[in-house]
């Protein structure tokens, strides 16, 4: 009997760990968006970001969160300074000053100067019909993005008026995301 009880929590374990957010392109999303709209998060991050890698790993690595994320949005990772070219509205972004031999930082892609993001890590939301809805900048443990994502989610953000009705809303949610 103990053996049999080891080795379902052994599977379940591992079933944890499997899991994963799963991550797409933008263009990839967009064109999911066509066949089944749902709103974007975009992870915008840098390889040399160490709270970047921290959010990966603890935030995004949470079972809530990649639950959460995988069944209510399309998940996009974004490399802030990378070199990927991306399509969007009709416009061409790229990173024409991209240096492949640079260690560490390189240059900022037009893209991500396009989004507004600040910093690093940077969270982006896009709505259904692919059009920003906020940049949430900063590391955020998993109880701090779960206020974002349901907000999001539920359309919630589009009741606020007043500079302190997110404040007030914030105050008033109650994390339900463990780890």
């Amino acid at each position: 009997m103990r053996k049999i009880l080891f080795l379902l929590l052994l599977g379940s374990a591992s079933m944890l760990q499997a899991q994963s957010i799963q991550w797409m392109s933008l263009g990839e999303a967009l064109k999911a968006q066509q066949q089944e709209p749902r709103k974007i998060i975009m992870d915008v991050y840098t390889d040399w970001c160490g709270p970047c890698k921290l959010m990966d790993k603890k935030t995004f690595g949470n079972p809530f969160v990649i639950d959460y994320i995988n069944t209510h949005y399309y998940a996009v990772k974004f490399n802030a300074e990378g070199q990927e070219e991306i399509q969007f509205y009709g416009n061409t972004f790229t990173n024409p000053k991209y240096n492949p031999e640079r260690k560490g930082r390189n240059a900022t892609h037009q893209f991500t100067q396009f989004l507004g993001v600040t910093g690093y890590p940077t969270v982006v939301f896009l709505s259904e019909m692919g059009d920003l809805i906020t940049p949430v900048v900063g590391y955020h443990t998993p109880q701090q993005l779960e206020l974002y994502l349901k907000m999001i989610k539920q359309g919630d953000y589009q009741t606020f008026s007043k500079p302190d009705d997110f404040e007030k809303y914030r105050k008033s949610f109650i994390p339900k995301f463990k780890g």
